[in-house]
């Protein structure tokens, strides 16, 4: 399969690249990195990337971005960050790329426990990863050409705890092999309108 992944070079990009590497030719795109560059925050950046491209098997997205700090300190322009890029952002990707995707291709967006679990600090990207959740389950009522879309939703992954524990009291990282799991099964499954929930608390 030709798979477009956007954040392939991330935390968790990196392992599923790695895994899709093996048998798919593959084509990586990020804001400052990858073989493409693409700023998913901006529409017009999405269609120049898949103008440039062309049509793909499955598309995976795991990028965005979303202000963590205090509900206290929280003002508007805050949480417009995770609506503009991490919200939108895949909204359109799915709403533009799903013109470049071939028949029976899959969409997987990506989302995290905070959806329905949240903690401290965390208004934003909650609020976010919900209505990322809605919206694919509304969409995939409506998808056409034998196209899916699924969620992946991890709890936090241990390539990243060290980073993040402080925030996460008491959960356990989900281990990498699971996570490549989670969208091993969006791609190559038969799911749609999912959310692929990886948690262990």
């Amino acid at each position: 399969m030709k798979i477009l992944i956007i954040g392939g070079n991330g935390t968790i990009g990196n392992k599923v690249t790695s895994y899709f590497s093996e048998h798919n030719t593959l084509i990586i795109a990020g804001r400052t990195n990858g073989d493409e560059k693409v700023d998913i925050a901006d529409s017009a950046s999405i269609k120049a990337l898949f103008e440039k491209i062309g049509t793909v098997d499955a598309i995976i997205c795991i990028a965005g971005e979303a202000k963590w700090a205090p509900f206290s300190e929280m003002n508007e322009e805050d949480y417009y960050i995770g609506l503009k890029s991490k919200l939108m952002g895949q909204v359109n990707l799915v709403r533009i790329g799903r013109h470049f995707l071939n028949p029976t291709g899959s969409i997987t967006l990506s989302t995290g426990i905070l959806a329905d679990d949240p903690v401290a600090q965390t208004t934003s990207a909650a609020m976010v990863n919900g209505g990322i959740h809605s919206f694919a389950k509304a969409a995939a009522l409506e998808m056409e050409n034998g196209h899916r879309i699924n969620v992946v939703s991890l709890g936090m992954v241990e390539d990243a705890y060290e980073k993040y524990k402080n925030f996460f009291p008491g959960h356990n990282p989900i281990p990498m092999s699971k996570v490549v799991k989670a969208y091993e099964r969006s791609v190559n499954g038969r799911d749609n309108g999912r959310i692929i929930r990886y948690y262990d608390q």
